[in-house]
């Protein structure tokens, strides 16, 4: 199923982006009279059928709606600390949003290697894997913020943060969503972990240290199996 992308959509047509079109044109070989399917981002699949083949600014008719495409019964939005290598940020950005995740923000630790993070490349890469696992909205992503001031700021709903601190007493995350309620955070630390200033505020905010198992998990692995985990619990329950 080939899936494209507009946020150019009125009540009755969409008009696909330079890039979006050429791909649809040029290399799909797509003609006027086809039918193509389009996401809006927002959670919406429109069946269309095209009306003009322009390779820099393709049209098609709205025949119908699906809503809720590729949705999940959950809203999650993972706070992760930038790797060091971006490769394995970018691969995390990717994966969890195949998965499942409805918001990804980029937070800076002060133990945190990498104290840059551009979101341009992050945002194609969402919306690339939004297309190829057939969702119908794209994760937002939002620019990094220092995690004091993430912490600071007024959050709703089930507050997790997982970090190795021994001294501190940890319920299983697969225990703490027992009592999940909408929307869902987890906070991700860097590759040296929260200073015990920040894990000393997050439980100050009402933050519920939870642990992933016994392993020790790279940054990105433990937000994927934190995303892993929110998606298993949603579908067994």
């Amino acid at each position: 199923m080939e899936i494209f992308y507009s946020n150019d959509i009125d009540g009755t047509s969409v008009r696909l982006d330079a890039e979006e079109s050429a791909h649809c044109v040029r290399v799909l070989r797509h003609r006027e009279g086809d039918g193509i399917n389009v996401i809006d981002g927002r959670g919406t699949l429109l069946r269309c059928t095209l009306t003009n083949a322009d390779p820099k600014g393709a049209e098609a008719r709205i025949d119908g709606r699906e809503k809720g495409f590729g949705g999940h019964p959950y809203r999650l939005t993972m706070a992760v600390c930038p790797t060091k290598n971006i490769d394995r940020y970018e691969w995390f950005v990717e994966k969890a949003t195949e998965i499942g995740v409805d918001g990804i923000v980029p937070v800076i630790g002060e133990r945190s290697e990498r104290k840059v993070l551009k979101t341009d490349r992050l945002r194609r890469l969402a919306l690339s894997a939004a297309k190829q696992s057939h969702k119908g909205a794209i994760p937002r992503l939002d620019d990094a913020v220092s995690v004091s001031d993430f912490l600071q700021q007024d959050h709703d709903g089930l507050k997790l943060i997982c970090y190795c601190f021994d001294d501190v007493g940890r319920v299983l995350i697969s225990d703490a969503l027992q009592q999940a309620e909408r929307p869902i955070l987890i906070l991700i630390g860097p590759e040296g972990d929260f200073s015990p200033e920040e894990a000393a505020l997050a439980r100050e905010r009402g933050w519920i240290p939870v642990s992933l198992g016994p392993s020790r998990l790279r940054t990105e692995t433990a937000a994927l199996t934190a995303v892993t985990a929110v998606y298993l619990f949603s579908v067994s329950h």
